[in-house]
């Protein structure tokens, strides 16, 4: 049984941990508000530029209309981009993401090569010895779209070099403080299952919009595809930043509740071991006056 000292040490150890886990509690609450902020507001852009790709990718001959929305005839190489966190403390956030890749290009026949977003990935990627061909990593703490407009545009240059034929995006979808979703989806060539239409209100019926395109739609393509390409990519960014916050706060709360769990069972230990020890010291007392009185 450990000495009173080291049950001491110990509880004074677990409530400085306690009171790490609640700091970083109380500073994920406060970035997860802003997070989810700035992901509500870029939301309604996002889906805007969406439902546009959505009418392209639906025109007669759209894989004339521009050449990230042409389907290759054969795909040989693949390109992901994995957009996990820098640090870690959030729980099973980025292996949870990782895993739900790795899962998904398990038994792919293809090549795939991975673009890093976030140290977390990188690390995991490098162990598993796959394919890194960049890694964007200590990104701001509220990434502008400037800050992450050249992972887009590496991904846009690499399709269009023919270096790779299809391009993903693998990042966690941000639902509500308690879920955060691992998704998978095909960014190049652009493509909109009816799941997804579904999920984000575009069915069939809501996206019959018409759309005029000035002054010239070929010109203007040029210009918003490969804009609005790295636009969906800044916006998982934005969703896997808030998801990741939300991840750490639950997290550091639940760590937070176990330490001061843990904290009251070690006190109530280190309270009967200290009332035994004082009982033994009077047992010893009172056996030697008892000895001494006997003399």
């Amino acid at each position: 049984m450990p000495s009173a000292r080291e049950m001491r040490l110990r509880i004074r150890s677990v409530k400085n941990i306690a009171q790490v886990t609640r700091a970083l509690q109380a500073v994920s609450a406060s970035k997860v508000r802003k997070a989810v902020q700035v992901v509500t507001a870029t939301r309604a852009y996002t889906e805007q530029a969406w439902k546009v790709l959505v009418h392209l990718s639906e025109q007669p001959g759209h894989n004339a209309l521009h050449p990230l929305l042409k389907e290759r005839e054969k795909v040989k190489n693949v390109l992901v981009i994995l957009v996990t966190g820098d640090r870690g403390l959030a729980g099973a956030y980025n292996s949870n993401v990782f895993r739900h890749t790795l899962l998904h290009f398990k038994n792919y026949p293809l090549p795939v090569s991975y673009i890093a977003v976030g140290r977390k990935g990188r690390d995991l990627l490098m162990r598993r010895r796959k394919d890194v061909i960049a890694d964007f990593s200590n990104l701001p703490a509220a990434p502008t779209f400037a800050d992450v407009s050249s992972i887009g545009k590496l991904a846009v240059n690499d399709f269009l070099n023919g270096k790779y034929d299809e391009v993903y995006l693998a990042y966690t979808d941000f639902v509500n403080m308690i879920q955060q979703k691992p998704v998978v989806k095909r960014l190049l060539p652009f493509e909109m299952d009816a799941e997804k239409q579904v999920m984000h209100g575009l069915g069939t019926n809501k996206i019959q919009a018409a759309f005029t395109y000035e002054p010239d739609m070929g010109e203007l393509l040029d210009q918003i595809i490969p804009r609005f390409t790295a636009l969906q990519v800044y916006q998982a960014i934005m969703e896997s930043i808030a998801s990741e916050h939300a991840a750490r706060m639950v997290a550091m709360r639940s760590a937070t509740d176990n330490a001061v769990e843990l904290s009251g069972a070690l006190q109530l230990d280190y309270n009967k071991a200290r009332q035994q020890s004082i009982t033994n010291d009077m047992l010893d007392i009172a056996g030697g006056a008892e000895a001494l009185s006997k003399s």
